[in-house]
């Protein structure tokens, strides 16, 4: 069962935006989902509160057990799971253990980058006796034509991880996560320029 993990130290960088629509388009697919929480802030949960009942299922993951990860129950096909700013040790590590791919979201900025490189750094580093995950970045509000932009894709190749995706600064993600939807939830013709940035994304998670 493939196991998504949503990760960035830093606050506000888009984990839960990420996370939510990488649920929901498995659930378009048919696949039977759960979307975990592991982050205090119970954005993703609130998320699913929200979410319609004629829209795609997503169950929920209760994430957290006795102090540690719960793995999803047996019919499950494809999880999700959403974690907290500054994620480190034992608890860093138990949730890296569950993962077959890891997706970093990371916005342009010269501040986002540098909050996200000692955690990449980490997240290289196989643990002992695992296959270590996919890991892949995301750029999150990223303005195609800016010096931000570039910087980010060098930041990339310096640390030779794929930027599989840039994700413009748009506010439908907003008006999506107000109503537990997403692109993958709504007619494709009204958001083509959003699904189009989407596809190689899909591509990498389904590889």
């Amino acid at each position: 069962m493939p196991v998504v993990l949503v990760a960035n130290p830093k606050g506000g960088s888009g984990k839960s935006t990420l996370a939510t629509h990488i649920a929901g388009y498995f659930a378009s697919r048919g696949h039977p989902v759960m979307l975990g929480d592991v982050d205090r802030q119970q954005s993703s949960r609130l998320w699913l509160s929200l979410r319609p009942a004629q829209a795609a299922g997503i169950r929920g993951w209760e994430a957290q057990g006795q102090g540690s990860i719960v793995r999803p129950p047996a019919g499950t096909t494809h999880a999700v799971l959403d974690t907290p700013a500054g994620l480190h040790g034992w608890r860093f590590k138990e949730v890296l253990a569950l993962a077959d791919k890891v997706v970093v979201p990371v916005q342009p900025s010269l501040f986002d980058i540098f909050a996200t490189r000692d955690f990449l750094d980490r997240l290289a580093e196989r643990l002992p006796g695992k296959k270590a995950p996919r890991i892949g970045l995301v750029g999150m509000r990223v303005g195609a034509r800016t010096l931000a932009a570039e910087r980010l894709r060098e930041f990339a190749m310096q640390m030779k991880m794929p930027l599989v995706t840039e994700l413009r600064e748009t506010q439908n993600y907003v008006q999506f996560a107000a109503h537990g939807l997403t692109l993958f939830d709504l007619s494709p013709t009204r958001y083509e320029r959003d699904l189009a940035q989407w596809q190689p994304l899909i591509q990498w998670l389904d590889d």
